[in-house]
């Protein structure tokens, strides 16, 4: 059974960090690629991020580019987001997700989301 399993999540000040891990088990993710999303109370599913599982490399939105950080760790078959200068907008449950390097559209494994409370 493919599981996503984030960790990581909780309240902090605005400015502060934060570091999320998505944990995942029940198949190999050398051909995928990993994604971040977040969604707001009221508001749609935002992009963050994504990492390619076998080069490494990652994109960001505009809003969290030069904030945040995404790595993996092989070993461990764990990727994480590191979350910095947080602001309150970043409030959001944030999902992990993964889709097939040739599949640009569809993620068809999601973790539950692990809740970020930023306080103003």
């Amino acid at each position: 059974q493919v599981q996503l399993v984030e960790s990581g999540g909780g309240l902090v000040q605005a400015g502060g960090s934060l570091r999320l891990s998505c944990a995942t088990s029940g198949r190999t993710f050398s051909s995928y690629t990993m994604g971040w999303f977040r969604q707001a109370p009221g508001k749609e599913r935002e992009f963050v991020g994504t990492i390619s599982w076998s080069t490494g490399v990652t994109s960001y939105a505009d809003s969290v580019k030069g904030r945040f950080t995404i790595s993996r760790d092989n070993a461990k078959n764990t990727v994480y987001l590191q979350m910095n200068s947080l602001k309150p907008e970043d409030t959001a449950v944030y999902y992990c997700a993964a889709r097939p390097n040739t599949d640009y559209l569809r993620y068809n494994y999601w973790g539950q989301g692990t809740q970020v409370t930023v306080s103003s």
